[in-house]
C-alpha cells in the first residue's frame, strides 16, 4: 500500500478502466499537464474485453492533490471507472529488461544473480545477457545494484501494474 503521512507526498498508484478508443491516454495525460502533476509511470493495455483497456498509473502527491486527481479523473468522459489502491491491500508488479554486460569472468555470477531473484535470461549475445524481472520496485532495485558493478548497458522498465486483491472470506 502507498506509503507515508497524511500531508507529505507519497507514491500512488491508479488503476482506470477506460474506453479503448483513440484520444483517451491524451486526455489523460493532457488532464495531468495542466494542472502541473507528474506521471512517474503510466502502463496501457486492453483488458479482457477488447472495448476496454487498464491503464496503470503512479503519480506523487499529498492526500489533497490525490483527491483532486482521482475527481478529475473520474470527470473524462472515456474514463469508465477509477481505482484508488490507497486504502485496499493490492498486488503489485514491475517488469524490467535489463542488458548487462557479461564478461567472461562475470558470467557464473550473472546466472546466480539471475537464479537468485528468479529471474531469466531472455538474449545472449556474445558480450551482453539481456535478462527479464517481474516484482516490486525493491526487488528490482536490489537486482539492479548488484549488477551495476558488472557493467549496466540498457534497461526498459514498465512500472507497477496493480490489481486490488481478492477479499478473504473466513
Amino acid at each position: 500500500m502507498a506509503k507515508g503521512k497524511n500531508n507529505q507526498e507519497q507514491k500512488h498508484i491508479f488503476s482506470l478502466l477506460v474506453e479503448n478508443q483513440p484520444g483517451v491516454l491524451s486526455r489523460i495525460a493532457g488532464l495531468f499537464s495542466a494542472r502541473g502533476y507528474n506521471i512517474e509511470s503510466l502502463c496501457v493495455a486492453p483488458t479482457t474485453d477488447p472495448d476496454v483497456s487498464r491503464v496503470s498509473l503512479v503519480t506523487k502527491g499529498d492526500e489533497f492533490i490525490l483527491e483532486q486527481i482521482k475527481k478529475q479523473l473520474n470527470k473524462l468522459i472515456n474514463v469508465i471507472k477509477v481505482y484508488d489502491y490507497t486504502e485496499v491491500p493490492y498486488v503489485q508488479r514491475d517488469l524490467a529488461l535489463v542488458k548487462v554486460r557479461a564478461k567472461t569472468e562475470n558470467r557464473a555470477e550473472i546466472l546466480r544473480i539471475v537464479d537468485i531473484f528468479r529471474s531469466r535470461v531472455v538474449d545472449v549475445s556474445p558480450e551482453y545477457y539481456t535478462v527479464e524481472i517481474t516484482g516490486d520496485e525493491d526487488k528490482i532495485e536490489a537486482f539492479l545494484r548488484l549488477l551495476k558493478p558488472m557493467g549496466i548497458k540498457e534497461i526498459a522498465r514498465t512500472g507497477p501494474v496493480a490489481l486490488a486483491r481478492e477479499v478473504q472470506k473466513l
